[in-house]
């Protein structure tokens, strides 16, 4: 196996732990709204990630560090050509990122409740246009001889593309519905539970829709590899799971479930695009490949000694900042957090 292609496994691995810890974050601020009525039962809302969210922002930092060290190319033709949505989901990740520290600084209700829904906003944008750049990049973009993106900003809004942001958008609240429904005590829990069956079915809707777009409208399925099959097979068989176990009431087997089904549709992403790392819909030969877009043997081969080290120790301090905030957040203990 060539360090550029280790490269993309260890991207996917990132992108992996992205969407499955910072999903949950998003699910829970844009449910923020809807399961809460009062301002302590929000701030209980908000406590029950406040020790995780911005640790678990340290995934998308990580992989947008690597792809500019490993893949230069993809990494300007990406950040060019996906210039205003990335703003967006900077902007929003920005907005929610103060809002967690803002909100408590001022004793008045108006000021809280306009933080919140900064909260909500800044969870709804990243969640669904993550959704839509990956859509595009698996269906393939107006890529140049010169690895330039020649599309429009509408071009991005394609019907597949923004039925991809609701796949993640749907897949995202339910994650946040199970977190939550594990993390906070009644009357909270109790909304919550009436909103999960709703929710882990538009997610099956929408992820059905979306395999069947991918196969029609897509190359998704051009080429059809072991990875794939199995990425896809464990997605299913994860949703319906997680279905089985929200009926019967056994929420933390549907968290991780539901997880299993983020995890396998993220493989399936990636598995679909390799050797691609943005497919060109052009002419396949100007295409970024994981050849043609990597940095030097020698740039990766120095990465590589660096992430053995840092890698296991980011692992060992968030599974410990996970043990260590693991008790519930109930309504009467929220000011301890």
């Amino acid at each position: 196996m060539q360090l550029s292609e280790l490269w993309f496994i260890l991207i996917a691995v990132l992108f992996i732990g992205f969407f499955f810890l910072e999903g949950f974050d998003y699910g829970v601020g844009i449910l923020l709204p809807f399961v809460s009525k009062t301002d302590t039962e929000r701030r209980v809302v908000v406590n029950s990630i406040g020790p995780v969210w911005d640790a678990n922002e340290v995934w998308l930092l990580t992989a947008g560090g690597a792809m500019f060290a490993a893949f230069p190319h993809w990494y300007a033709t990406m950040f060019s050509g996906f210039y205003l949505p990335l703003f967006l989901i900077l902007m929003g990740l920005i907005v929610r990122g103060v809002a967690f520290e803002f909100r408590s600084k001022v004793e008045d209700e108006r000021w809280r409740k306009t933080w919140d829904y900064a909260i909500f906003i800044g969870s709804l944008l990243p969640a669904i246009l993550f959704g839509v750049a990956f859509a595009n990049i698996v269906r393939g973009l107006a890529i140049d001889a010169s690895m330039n993106y020649v599309g429009s900003f509408f071009d991005l809004l394609n019907p597949y593309a923004l039925l991809g942001g609701l796949v993640t958008l749907a897949l995202f609240v339910l994650h946040g519905a199970l977190f939550l429904e594990l993390k906070v005590g009644d009357p909270i829990r109790q909304r919550i539970q009436a909103l999960l069956r709703l929710s882990w079915a538009a997610a099956l809707v929408l992820t059905v829709l979306f395999v069947a777009f991918s196969a029609v409208d897509t190359p998704m399925f051009a080429s059809v590899n072991v990875v794939q099959v199995i990425a896809l097979l464990v997605a299913v068989v994860s949703l319906l799971t997680a279905g089985l176990c929200v009926f019967r009431r056994r929420y933390g087997l549907a968290f991780i479930a539901n997880g299993l089904t983020i995890i396998a549709v993220v493989v399936l992403l990636f598995s679909s695009l390799f050797p691609n790392v943005m497919p060109s819909s052009i002419d396949p030969a100007f295409s970024l490949t994981v050849y043609n877009a990597s940095s030097t043997p020698y740039t990766l081969s120095i990465m590589t000694g660096i992430a053995l080290f840092f890698v296991p120790l980011v692992l060992l301090y968030q599974g410990w900042t996970y043990w260590v905030f693991r008790k519930r957040v109930t309504l009467s203990s929220h000011l301890e957090y």
